[in-house]
């Protein structure tokens, strides 16, 4: 049997293979809300074969957004969108869907990229960021302020709050982003935070923030319903940056506080970065993660071939993988991998006769996943 597509269980949530859409911006909300693009992306990600889909990063604040079209969740107007959409996706598709809560800190107040993705000055739309320590992400932006102890516990009840409505609208699992340089990355990183009390200093303070926040969130989301994290596992920054020794000591933390997986990326908070880009080539850090804990760690980065996938899955070097641009690219790709690896995905019946010859038994009438 396929070890791409064999049935994986987190929690009270059943899914029926290993494949995961990752979270993709979409910079395309207003004001927050999403709108009638989500509602077409995201069915047409949850019709790609993929047993989960994630929603791309949601700010549960307006300043903690990346761009002005990132998605939020902080008022019952953002919610209400998000809630639409979230209806539309489930009239079409048995898919799982969670949702990844994230913050941008400094990184925020961005251009959409394809309007240059540089830092927006105030009197141009933009706003003021926070950061761990008042350092600019590039020597050319503004410098964000320093989080108080006031805006630490502000943060933490924006957090919880829209866990809560999460909770309400549905979504079957959860993601905290603590990942790719944003607010609680440039908590861990030594490279975004000199903060000389109980945040910042050691990595065990370091740690603090982003442990205390995912253990209120955890306690906040209901019980039956899984909660994982995406982390950056090492900076690319040789000697003064986060690395994979520490990340996998912080994977330790979470697995004691409830995580039910680890999502495993890299780089994002320096410009120093120094990354080897090639194939899967941050698998060998989601395996050393898997090695240090119990719980189901996810690979992810230029994953592309459906042999490549089993292979990953195969050698137990990660239990799920989750693909983002090859997604984009080609919206089937589950049901592509599902023909290459012999095995049997979930597709619309309108769909059925599109099967192409030989390969008769790819379409079946099993649910992507159970909740």
């Amino acid at each position: 049997m396929s070890q791409l597509f064999r049935p994986i269980r987190l929690r009270d949530l059943h899914l029926v293979n290993r494949l995961m859409v990752s979270p993709m911006c979409q910079y395309s909300a207003v004001d927050g809300a999403m709108q009638e693009w989500h509602r077409v992306h995201l069915a047409t990600m949850a019709l790609s074969g993929a047993s989960l889909v994630m929603v791309e990063a949601t700010s549960p604040t307006a300043q903690g957004r990346i761009t002005p079209g990132c998605t939020g969740l902080w008022d019952d107007r953002t919610e209400a969108a998000m809630a639409s959409v979230l209806q539309s996706v489930r009239a079409v598709s048995g898919a799982a869907v969670g949702l990844q809560i994230g913050h941008a800190g400094r990184k925020g107040s961005s251009a959409r990229p394809w309007e240059g993705g540089q830092q927006m000055p105030l009197d141009q739309g933009g706003w003021p960021t926070i950061a761990p320590s008042p350092l600019a992400h590039l020597n050319d932006e503004a410098p964000p302020s320093e989080i108080t102890p006031e805006d630490l516990r502000a943060l933490g009840a924006a957090f919880v709050q829209a866990v809560e409505r999460a909770a309400r609208i549905g979504f079957d699992a959860l993601e905290l982003h603590a990942a790719h340089g944003y607010l609680l990355h440039q908590f861990l990183s030594p490279i975004a935070n000199q903060r000389g009390d109980d945040y910042g200093g050691s990595a065990e303070n370091r740690m603090r923030f982003p442990l205390q926040l995912f253990s209120a969130m955890r306690a906040a989301w209901p019980a039956h319903k899984p909660m994982g994290i995406r982390i950056s596992a090492t900076d690319w920054v040789e000697g003064s940056g986060w690395d994979l020794q520490a990340a996998c000591v912080f994977a330790r933390r979470l697995e004691r506080l409830g995580a039910d997986w680890i999502d495993v990326s890299s780089g994002g908070v320096s410009r120093s970065q120094q990354i080897p880009l090639g194939p899967g080539y941050q698998v060998p850090l989601a395996q050393a993660v898997k090695a240090s804990v119990g719980i189901p760690v996810i690979a992810v980065g230029l994953i592309t071939e459906a042999q490549q996938a089993e292979a990953i899955l195969a050698q137990g070097h990660a239990d799920l993988v989750a693909l983002a641009r090859g997604f984009l690219w080609d919206p089937r790709w589950g049901w592509r991998a599902a023909a290459q690896l012999g095995a049997c995905v979930a597709a619309p019946r309108q769909y059925w006769r599109a099967n192409p010859p030989g390969f008769k038994e790819v379409f079946g009438a099993t649910r992507f996943g159970a909740r």
